[in-house]
């Protein structure tokens, strides 16, 4: 089923709304919930005997893009690594005095920053030191984001050899003036030559960020890095849309937001994107998504099996997330925890045997009802009331009936289709279906100041 890109839609539904990584999101955490709720919830997570993901978290990089906003620390200077490395070990031995160690881990991540800022000493040096203690299943998938422009041949053998079987790294634009407006210089060389290099090693999937909504981007000119992007044939494909916040991130003051493309500009861009993957054979899996019909990620869709967690779209359902370094976020089956943003309040946490937990949250049975209902919205494309009435056992129609009346003008407008005690996501909702997740979200209903990206 393809996405049928609506303009007059996009616009009337193109509002503030969270992205859903997790219900409720990440604006509900609070500082009441701390250290202590986190070390109770590892220990009675080990009843569960669910399998285990781990993120790693590193925040270091060469050289600063303008339009990142993630956290992280730049620095020509290497060396800077090595006491975060230490203190990161440090956490984990705190987490496996709490953790079963007999639990799999069936997902490893390590994003950033850049985790090839760690050469290939330390790379090899921190997987050891993780296999030390945690416990992989035999087809884990273990991932690393990489950037193309600084990583070296024996940098990505080391990468393979270690057991990373996924890779993503980001290309943003093609474009020579885009990228130099945002200090981003990446030749299609180098991505012809690194994806080679890649396929020899035989990474099991392959990953491109793009960025749309960048300086002098416009739909033409993006066009050409799309059909690249196809020559380059990755297994996924993110495409996500730039936030110029510079009062959030400073360096994005040296983006001169005169040269930004339109707003109309930019949705062409997008509505050309969606086209051009689509017609090249790619699955609009959601959000800013795209897989091959035959990835894991599409077939989990087709299935009713996809979910998401702070990392995205994941097949692995049910599986609790151990957030490892600085800013990082643990997802528990009923508690979400985040470690401290800054390096100096991660340090003094870990130097003072602490675990660097700052805030959280502590789901209710009203999260766990409304979380299962947003995730099959956001993941795969529809609702069945049954399952959701002989999960919790309720009432679909009688828990969410002013929802259900909110729902009509969206089922009016051909977004979705209320049916056989269903709903169901049409061809044109696909675009949208942050703002159907939305209906149900009863944190949405308190808010005046949506701190939110707008859902397009």
């Amino acid at each position: 089923m393809k996405t049928v890109f609506d303009k007059e839609l996009i616009r009337k539904y193109d509002r503030p709304g969270p992205r859903y990584t997790s219900y409720p999101p990440a604006t509900e955490f609070t500082e009441k919930v701390g250290e202590e709720d986190y070390r109770r919830k590892l220990i009675e997570s080990n009843s569960r005997k669910t399998p285990l993901s781990l993120y790693f978290h590193i925040p270091f990089c060469e050289s600063g893009c303008y339009y990142c906003g993630c956290n992280i620390i730049i620095s020509h200077r290497k060396g800077i690594e090595k006491p975060y490395l230490e203190r990161v070990y440090k956490e984990m031995n705190f987490l496996t005095e709490l953790l079963d160690r007999e639990r799999k881990v069936v997902q490893l991540h390590w994003g950033g920053g850049t985790p090839n800022y760690l050469d290939s000493e330390e790379i090899e040096e921190f997987m050891e030191e993780i296999k030390k203690r945690f416990d992989f299943s035999e087809d884990a998938e273990i991932s690393i984001e990489i950037d193309p422009r600084f990583a070296t041949d024996h940098q990505l053998e080391t990468i393979k050899r270690v057991g990373f079987n996924r890779i993503s790294m980001g290309l943003q634009d093609l474009d020579e003036k885009v990228q130099k407006a945002i200090n981003r210089i990446q030749p299609y060389s180098l991505m012809v030559e690194t994806m080679e290099k890649l396929r020899s090693l035989g990474f099991q999937s392959i990953n491109i960020d793009l960025i749309y909504g960048l300086p002098y981007q416009s739909r033409s000119s993006f066009e050409r890095t799309v059909e690249k992007v196809i020559e380059l044939n990755p297994d996924r494909i993110a495409v996500y849309s730039f936030a110029y916040v510079p009062w959030v991130k400073p360096i994005q003051k040296r983006i001169d937001p005169h040269t930004l493309p339109s707003a109309e500009e930019k949705l062409s861009i997008l509505e050309m994107v969606v086209n051009k993957f689509q017609e090249a054979g790619y699955v609009y899996i959601g959000m800013d998504h795209f897989a091959k019909p035959q990835d894991e990620l599409a077939i989990a869709q087709r299935k009713g099996e996809l979910w998401r967690n702070f990392q995205g779209y994941t097949t692995r359902k049910g599986v609790e997330l151990i957030g490892v370094g600085a800013t990082s976020i643990g997802m528990l089956y009923d508690s979400y925890f985040q470690n401290y943003k800054t390096l100096r309040e991660y340090n003094l946490a870990i130097d003072e045997n602490r675990l660097p937990v700052y805030r959280g949250y502590i789901l209710n049975r009203d999260d766990f009802i409304r979380r299962e209902v947003i995730m099959d919205v956001m993941c795969n494309l529809g609702v069945n009331f049954e399952k959701i009435e002989r999960m919790f056992n309720i009432s679909f129609t009688d828990y969410f009936s002013s929802e259900l009346e909110n729902l009509k003008e969206l089922e009016a407008d051909g977004l979705i289709k209320v049916s056989n005690r269903r709903i169901n996501i049409l061809p044109p909702g696909r675009m949208l279906i942050r703002n159907v997740a939305m209906v149900f979200d009863a944190y949405l209903k308190t808010k005046k100041d949506l701190k939110f990206s707008k859902t397009i």
